[in-house]
């Protein structure tokens, strides 16, 4: 997509605002000795325990076969780029890291590091605490009128010599601030790539666009986002969940929809005091880095398109910008799950984490083309009873599917797993899959 970021001015003479003193990145007197941003140097010391608690036998078997493996009638396939991203490692490497490196101290977590039960299960053994946001409820009204706490996290538990572990999802600017001031260690995992989005809604808010923002308004990543708008005093944002939710706003751009009507719906998930008459004036769209790839681009292309229709190109063109912020990662894991599902499978399993937007976001892909079974763990697959544990497409709630193979014949089964979830249970996933149908996975060369 083309990012017109470049080209748009900001209103003649206009002056950017001043931002607020809340910021992401290391703030003053959070110098080497309590922000970390960097690790400290212990990868060695902990490669083997991450090894060992993380890698997978089956999967380093499937990527030397080209990424296939027959037995019994039996064929798996698995997408070729899968698991762990890169952001992802550091993550986990370095919340590892914090733990070798401070044996003595409470070290705090806020939120989970990953959308992913085992590998947060695994920190929790080692003594970490989890804080766990509040959670943001859909109400009415608009701004804070249809929310509990924002999603904020309660830290009057966190003193000076504490330490805390920022989640790969990054925090909001207000929890930053609330940690800097308490003057605790701070161990920032946020990934990169997150942060490219950070500063795109930075720079609209800085020169006056509303960040419409697609994403989930209760995602973790979504809400740190969105509160880099709030950096600058007028600063404000819109989250849309997808291409119908976006169209509300042509809607309105449009003339179709009331500004009423349009906060009724969207007055959770929309900054403080958001007039849409004002703030939908100039927008500027990014999205939560794990959402589907395609709908991100869709939903730009959709926004400039009503605001030409609206108020003409050149209008447009001065106060409408879009640029793809979908990660890399997240986008490689979609395109290697299209390329996988163009051969004939007869069911695809996709392991991750029930709240996992990525692994959401490949169950969805797949779930078009054949049928699939989104499973959190690979102990949602019992061999013995020949069941699967599994949460349907939209669905809230897991249930369990009996004879989901055929007890013979030959049968292909395509893989795949979201950014969060580790070799390891990859591969016992797939052992489990072999189980199934009476084939151990011990046998298996």
């Amino acid at each position: 997509m083309t990012d017109t970021s470049l080209k748009a001015p900001g209103p003649e003479g206009a002056i950017p605002p001043t931002p607020r003193n809340m910021q992401a990145s290391p703030p003053n007197g959070t110098g080497g000795a309590t922000y970390f941003r960097k690790g400290f140097g212990l990868k060695s010391e902990i490669q083997s325990e991450l090894d060992s608690d993380y890698t997978g036998h089956l999967v380093d078997l499937l990527k030397a076969q080209e990424y296939t493996l027959t037995a019994g009638g039996v064929t798996i396939r698995l997408a070729k780029e899968f698991g762990f991203c890169y952001g992802v490692e550091r993550a986990v490497e370095y919340a590892y890291q914090a733990r070798k490196k401070f044996p003595d101290r409470t070290i705090y977590l806020a939120g989970e590091i990953i959308h992913n039960p085992h590998v947060n299960s695994k920190l929790q053994a080692m003594g970490v605490e989890f804080l766990m946001p509040g959670k943001w409820e859909v109400g009415t009204g608009t701004g804070d009128a249809g929310r509990s706490n924002g999603g904020h996290i309660d830290f009057s538990r966190v003193k000076a010599e504490d330490v805390v572990i920022l989640p790969a999802f990054g925090v909001t600017i207000q929890d930053f601030e609330a940690l800097r001031k308490i003057g605790c260690v701070m161990v920032d995992t946020t990934c990169g790539s997150v942060l490219n989005v950070w500063k795109r809604v930075e720079s609209y808010a800085r020169d006056g666009f509303t960040s419409l923002i697609h994403g989930k308004y209760y995602h973790e990543e979504t809400r740190a986002t969105a509160s880099q708008a709030e950096k600058y005093p007028g600063g404000h944002y819109f989250i849309v969940r997808n291409i119908d939710e976006a169209q509300l706003v042509c809607d309105f751009i449009e003339g179709r929809l009331s500004a009423d009507a349009l906060m009724e719906r969207f007055g959770h998930a929309a900054s403080p005091n958001f007039d849409p008459a004002r703030d939908l004036q100039r927008i500027g769209v990014a999205n939560q880095t794990t959402m589907l790839a395609r709908e991100s681009l869709a939903i730009g292309e959709l926004i400039g398109k009503s605001m030409s229709r609206a108020r003409g190109d050149d209008y447009a063109r001065q106060n409408f910008r879009t640029f793809d912020t979908i990660c890399s990662a997240t986008q490689e894991r979609q395109d290697a799950v299209v390329e996988l599902l163009r051969e004939p499978l007869d069911v695809m399993v996709v392991i991750g984490g029930y709240n996992s937007s990525n692994t959401m976001s490949l169950a969805a892909l797949c779930s078009e083309t054949v049928p699939t079974f989104h499973i959190e763990d690979a102990d949602d697959i019992d061999p013995s009873t020949a069941t699967i544990r599994h949460r349907p497409l939209g669905a809230k709630q897991e249930t369990t599917r009996a004879h989901w193979l055929p007890d013979s014949g030959a049968v292909r089964i395509g893989v795949t797993a979201g950014a969060s979830t580790p070799n390891n249970k990859i591969g016992e996933a797939v052992g489990r899959i072999f189980a199934t149908r009476g084939i151990d996975p011990k046998t298996i060369r």
